[in-house]
């Protein structure tokens, strides 16, 4: 079927379909970010407890290095970084997951109203 047999209708049915892949994409590039940042910072978490309480500890601002105060500021700190990572993470999960019911609804869509117009013979002259 050429595309100029293909109603408006459609054709914005199946563009509509293609951002919706593209979007789902992102999403899911954003969650592997942070599940990978989530990851960095529980190891960061079990490494500052390990650590003794008189042992000095630097955290990353920027491009430098600074010693940290205390022990127990780095890891209230990265609790709670860890907090913001996991509620971001549980937030693009739900997105993600709704993005996917859209796009089977709209892949479904799509395929029937191809079957629907490979089989009407509008396109004939």
């Amino acid at each position: 079927m050429a595309n100029e047999e293909i109603p408006q209708q459609l054709q914005d049915q199946i563009a509509r379909l293609q951002q919706l892949r593209a979007q789902l994409q992102m999403v899911a590039q954003q969650r592997q970010q942070v599940e990978i940042r989530l990851r960095e910072v529980e190891h960061a978490i079990e490494e500052v407890e390990k650590a003794k309480d008189d042992t000095p500890i630097y955290k990353s601002i920027g491009a430098l290095l600074i010693r940290a105060e205390n022990k127990n500021k780095v890891l209230d700190e990265l609790k709670e970084d860890k907090e913001t990572l996991e509620l971001r993470k549980t937030t693009l999960e739900k997105q993600e997951g709704r993005l996917k019911e859209k796009l089977t609804e709209m892949q479904s869509k799509v395929e029937n109203a191809l079957k629907l117009a490979e089989r009407s013979p509008q396109g004939a002259a």
